[in-house]
């Protein structure tokens, strides 16, 4: 088993946390991971994406060509990334913010109104955690519990309280694909 997945989106997004919870949940399960983060000149924003590997093999190199999966936040990374994923890979698209169809029909789309998801959990910042629960349940990459244990880490103490209401956010988001 070998994901390799390209999530891109503007900065502020989350975009750099989903990828930060996928390896830290796959170091708690053992397995092979890598992520690589890329940010454009502006910080909140500008553009931002990471390439993630989850696989049980070594990991040869951090660069995502041939991703089994995208996860695509706004209409920019549309159109950068979409071709990017491999023929019957997974391309899941926040249509909150992407009023275009993917433009491809040899992969598998996923439509996701992520941010009115969020705003209906009432907090909008957790837009990206719909998206990643919509992620692994259609991969099944990582178990919810080692998630949950990322999450713990990338939050930090400080913002401990929120996992709660991240849970319920990739709850919402595995339910949009189920």
């Amino acid at each position: 088993m070998t994901e390799q997945v390209i999530i891109a989106g503007f900065g502020g997004q989350g975009v750099m946390s989903i990828g930060q919870i996928l390896t830290y949940a796959g170091m708690t399960e053992d397995k092979q991971v890598s992520w690589l983060p890329s940010y454009g000149p502006e910080m909140r924003g500008g553009t931002a994406n990471c390439n993630v590997i989850v696989s049980n093999k070594p990991v040869a190199s951090p660069i995502v060509t041939n991703a089994t999966c995208g996860i695509i936040l706004n209409k920019p990374s549309l159109y950068k990334f979409e071709k990017l994923v491999k023929e019957d890979g997974k391309l899941i698209i926040n249509s909150s913010l992407i009023d275009v169809k993917a433009s491809r029909n040899d992969i598998n789309v996923y439509y996701i109104n992520a941010n009115e998801i969020a705003v209906e959990l009432g907090n909008s910042k957790i837009a990206n955690m719909v998206m990643l629960g919509a992620y692994l349940e259609l991969t099944k990459v990582v178990s919810i519990d080692s998630v949950a244990k990322a999450l713990k880490k990338v939050l930090g103490k400080t913002k401990e309280h929120l996992i709660p209401i991240n849970m319920k956010a990739m709850e919402r988001g595995a339910l949009c694909v189920r």
